[in-house]
C-alpha cells in the first residue's frame, strides 16, 4: 500500500488552509467536500475548475512560496529530497500520498484524506460509490478475449497489469501485451516496435493523444498500418489525466474504455 508518510506534526481536527501539491489529492479533496478548506493547489491541478490553481509546483516545490500561504496541512505525492524536512522545520503538518500501485491504494488515500480533513463520512461514501460503479462496469468483462497496448508516449513506454491503470483495464477482461516484456518487474517497460508488431494487439490505447498521437500517426509508423488494431479502427485516445490519476475519476476512465470497446 502506498499511502502516506506519518503526519509530521499534530494536524488540526479540520484544517482550514490546505495546500495540495498533488493533482490526484486535489481531486480527492474536492470530491469528499473539503474544497472550501483548500487555499492553493499546484500548477498541474486542472480539475475541478474551481480549484485555486497557483504557480506552486509539486515536482520542484518552493518552500518559501508554500509557507507564504500559511497552510495548516500540505498534501504531496513527491519529495525531491528536502521538502518534507523543510516543512517539518517550519512546523507545517504534511502528508505524502505516493502514486498508487493498486486500486486499493485509491480507497486508502481517499479514506486518509477524509480522516485528516474532517470528512471521514463523505470519504467512506465516495469509496463505496466508486467500488459499486467499478463493479457494475466490470460485471460482464466486456473485453474478454481482446489484447491491448497502452501507450504512454511515442517512445513506446507502457504499463503492465501490475500497475494501477493496468488493473483498471483488467476489470474489463482485457489482456495486456506488455506483461511478458516486463522482465524487471517494474511495471512500466519500454517496448520495442518489433515486439508490438509481433504481439499484434486488438486495441491500442493512446494516453499521449494530447501530445499529438492519433490513429493517423500510429498508422503512419513503419509496419504499424498492418496491425489488427489499426486495420479494425481500434486505436483509442484516452484522457491523459483520468488514465494517470488514481482519484475518484477512475470510474470515468473505465467507463470511457468500456464505451470504446462496446463501439467496436
Amino acid at each position: 500500500m502506498t499511502t502516506a508518510l506519518p503526519i509530521t506534526l499534530a494536524t488540526p481536527a479540520e484544517p482550514v488552509a490546505i495546500i495540495s501539491l498533488s493533482s490526484t489529492a486535489t481531486e480527492i479533496l474536492y470530491a469528499i467536500g473539503a474544497g472550501d478548506q483548500v487555499v492553493a493547489v499546484d500548477n498541474m491541478s486542472n480539475y475541478p475548475a474551481e480549484a485555486p490553481v497557483t504557480e506552486l509546483s509539486g515536482f520542484t516545490p518552493n518552500l518559501e512560496a508554500i509557507a507564504g500561504y500559511e497552510p495548516d496541512l500540505v498534501v504531496i505525492s513527491y519529495d525531491p529530497g528536502d521538502l518534507v524536512e523543510g516543512l517539518q522545520a517550519l512546523e507545517i503538518p504534511t502528508v505524502m500520498q505516493r502514486a498508487a500501485s493498486s486500486i486499493d491504494d485509491t480507497y486508502s488515500q481517499i479514506a486518509e484524506l477524509g480522516t485528516l480533513t474532517g470528512h471521514a463520512v463523505e470519504a467512506e461514501a465516495l469509496n463505496a460509490s466508486i467500488k459499486e460503479e467499478l463493479a457494475a462496469l466490470a460485471d460482464d468483462s466486456v473485453g474478454t478475449g481482446m489484447t491491448y497496448f497502452h501507450e504512454i508516449d511515442n517512445t513506446l513506454y507502457s504499463a503492465t497489469s501490475s500497475t494501477f491503470v493496468g488493473q483498471l483495464y483488467a476489470l474489463l477482461g482485457l489482456e495486456n501485451i506488455a506483461d511478458p516484456a516486463d522482465k524487471a518487474g517494474f511495471g512500466w517497460p519500454q517496448l520495442s516496435a518489433e515486439f508490438i508488431l509481433e504481439e499484434d494487439p486488438d486495441i491500442i490505447f493512446l494516453s499521449d493523444a494530447a501530445w499529438g498521437e492519433s490513429a493517423e500517426t500510429v498508422a503512419a509508423r513503419q509496419g504499424w498500418g498492418a496491425l489488427t488494431a489499426v486495420v479494425e479502427g481500434h486505436v483509442v485516445p484516452v484522457d491523459q489525466d483520468t488514465s494517470a490519476r488514481w482519484g475518484p475519476r477512475v470510474v470515468s476512465f473505465v467507463k470511457s474504455v468500456r464505451t470504446a470497446i462496446e463501439g467496436f
